[in-house]
């Protein structure tokens, strides 16, 4: 997926990353966790995802981290006039309106990608839902690539990648120690 963004424009991504780095300590936040530049093809999961804030949060978080992603959005704000700026972002629209073969076709970017990242939200959604949806985990298991447990506590202010999670093929089980490792999270 080779294109300019946020991550990799000359001159700007420098001076992001340093308003980052001004911007999360001057709030008072720390990042923890492990170092996802470590591994350069991967999906990196974010939960819970509950407010419009968990973007502005991640892309600082992942500049000190030192970790350029993309991200899957919800195709409505990649609409005229913010459309460019989100793909700049590293946002990839997603139409969930209707099947498109998302999932295969993500995975497969992994073939031609030696150091692609992928910031999903599971749930799919900002609102409370019973269950996660489960492409993020099925583009792992087809892409051949590990899930990075990613986190953002409001109320603790701290925020980064948990530990790295390699899928077994086994969803429900897998599923659920993803859950218990999020839930000692909090």
């Amino acid at each position: 997926m080779p294109r300019y963004t946020i991550f990799s424009t000359p001159v700007i991504t420098p001076l992001i990353s340093a308003v980052s780095a001004t911007a999360l300590k001057l709030l008072g936040w720390q990042i923890k966790g492990i170092n996802a530049a470590d591994t350069p093809r991967c999906i990196i999961i974010g939960a819970p995802h509950t407010t419009n804030w968990d973007l502005p949060f991640s892309l600082m978080i992942a500049f000190q981290l030192k970790v350029p992603l993309f991200w899957m959005g919800k195709d409505s704000i990649f609409k005229f006039p913010f459309g460019g700026l989100m793909r700049w972002m590293g946002g990839i629209p997603v139409d969930r309106s209707r099947s498109h073969n998302t999932v295969t076709t993500t995975a497969q970017l992994f073939e031609t990608d030696a150091s692609l990242r992928i910031l999903m939200a599971p749930e799919g959604t900002r609102s409370a839902v019973k269950g996660w949806k489960s492409g993020f985990y099925h583009i792992a298991v087809q892409g051949n690539v590990p899930i990075l447990l990613g986190y953002i506590d409001y109320k603790r202010k701290v925020g980064g990648i948990a530990q790295a999670f390699y899928p077994t093929g086994d969803y429900e089980a897998d599923l659920q120690q993803i859950k218990s490792i999020y839930n000692q999270l909090t």
